[in-house]
């Protein structure tokens, strides 16, 4: 796709404003999605004998919209891209574009698994802003695997950001501990703080006309749009203004990698996890090695949740964490449509907001440098993991955890069970992260024709099922 150039603007932006007063039909549009009120936490189930899709994620908004791609034909990649931009516009503090992730793939249909890796990484020339990775991923993502128009993935999102869109619990809970971050921010407390300058509360509703135009540059351009049309000019001039280095060649040459995802064994279960290539999700594999090692020991064979908790305390070990803020600012999500595709992903902001610096003219806040502090980390706690019987059969889990080792403990510790024969069918058989209270997890699992979408149990997030369309 060719970059967006000025004339472009006032072509798409008409027609991107059009669009808004489309929002309600384009989402609920030929789809029948089974949730509850958007202020709920369930966990839905597919009825037994069915093969519908499924979506689960820290953000209901998001929820519902990759819940609403699957019920229009979409697959599970069309669906978790969805997922990402909407969650960009409803869960900022973890998800914005200017953040990076991680995403694995499984495709039963095409006995494939793949790993995308899109971590927002440093300038050449260092400074305290990273440079994008989310938008080239899932644009990658969704070309190799996606069924629908590009157009259609992004659309939800712009058309929320345009039209508005009141603040969920989850994001209210973040936005009431990260005050501090959005007052040093002209753009984030326009959004964010009420009159008396206070984080507004759940149920106000936010419009953000600069990113919906940013956006819609995307849905109109593809990723080039981001990274080396006028929106890359204006990133690369904010953070030159800004003490950043973030150049345009920064941005013209970011990349995303498809890989081959790490296999391990657990049980009679192939597992894919995190490459061991890159840094991030690394502490997924150290922390399932050390599990591997504890249920060596007949000890650990007996007590799962034992085996864990000692497989988490020797990771952090490994790793030389001692003490982590309370909000890495990350979240992560899943779905899986009637066809055997599986999606588990993760992203980062590498803090709460990033840098808490939003770009003036794109509404995009940028991540902080992965190398500011605590910030590296983030990534390396992305624990996005799929698990099947054998390459080519459906997964049984597609999850992830997010935010913080709690999480990353929380999806091993399902995988586990689920491996050595139990059932989880609840939100109660998670392992809650409550301890922790942005590390989350977020889970489907199957037996047999039978899967649940599962949020955190600990959390405000929102499992949704799409029912199978009758022949």
């Amino acid at each position: 796709m060719n970059s967006t150039t000025a004339k472009d603007y006032g072509k798409f932006m008409l027609y991107s404003r059009a669009l808004a007063g489309l929002a309600g039909m384009l989402l609920v549009a030929g789809c029948s999605v089974s949730i509850g009120d958007i202020g709920s936490t369930v966990g839905l189930s597919r009825p037994s004998g069915t093969t519908g899709a499924l979506a689960v994620g820290d953000e209901p908004f998001s929820v519902q919209t990759g819940a609403a791609i699957l019920g229009q034909g979409g697959n599970a990649v069309d669906a978790a891209a969805a997922m990402y931009f909407t969650l960009s516009v409803t869960y900022p503090v973890a998800a914005g574009l200017g953040g990076g992730g991680i995403c694995i793939v499984h495709d039963a249909a095409r006995n494939t698994t793949q790993e995308f890796d899109f971590e927002a990484r440093e300038a050449a020339k260092g400074g305290a802003y990273a440079v994008p990775g989310n938008v080239r991923g899932f644009a990658l993502m969704q070309a190799a695997y996606g069924s629908l128009p590009w157009q259609k993935v992004v659309s939800p999102a712009e058309l929320y950001a345009r039209a508005g869109v009141p603040i969920s619990k989850a994001l209210a809970l973040r936005l009431a501990e990260a005050g501090d971050v959005i007052r040093l921010d002209a753009g984030l407390s326009a959004a964010y703080l009420d009159e008396s300058g206070k984080p507004k509360a759940a149920g106000a509703v936010v419009t953000n006309p600069e990113f919906a135009d940013t956006l819609a540059a995307i849905r109109f351009s593809g990723s080039e749009a981001f990274y080396s049309g006028i929106i890359a000019d204006r990133i690369a001039a904010y953070a030159g203004t800004e003490g950043g280095t973030i150049t345009k060649a920064d941005l013209v040459a970011t990349t995303a990698e498809q890989v081959t995802p790490r296999v391990t064994e657990i049980g009679s279960d192939y597992v894919f996890i995190p490459a061991h290539k890159t840094g991030i999700g690394a502490f997924a594999g150290v922390l399932l090695d050390n599990l591997a090692k504890a249920q060596t020991t007949s000890a650990g064979a007996k007590d799962l949740e034992a085996s864990v908790i000692w497989a988490l305390q020797q990771a952090l070990k490994d790793y030389h964490v001692s003490d982590l803020p309370k909000d890495l600012g990350a979240t992560g999500f899943a779905t899986m449509d009637a066809r055997g595709q599986a999606v588990a992903c993760a992203v980062t902001m590498n803090g709460p907001f990033g840098s808490g610096r939003t770009v003036r003219g794109t509404g995009v806040t940028l991540a902080k440098a992965p190398s500011s502090g605590s910030a590296g980390m983030a990534s390396a706690f992305l624990t996005p993991i799929i698990a099947a019987r054998r390459a080519d059969d459906p997964a049984e889990l597609a999850g992830a955890g997010a935010g913080g080792p709690n999480g990353a403990a929380a999806i091993a510790y399902a995988l586990a069970r689920i491996a050595g024969g139990d059932e989880i069918l609840s939100r109660k058989d998670l392992k809650s992260t409550g301890v922790a209270p942005y590390d989350t997890v977020n889970a489907i699992v199957c037996s047999g024709r039978s899967c649940v979408a599962l949020p955190d149990p600990a959390a405000n997030g929102l499992g949704a099922m799409v029912p199978a369309k009758e022949k």
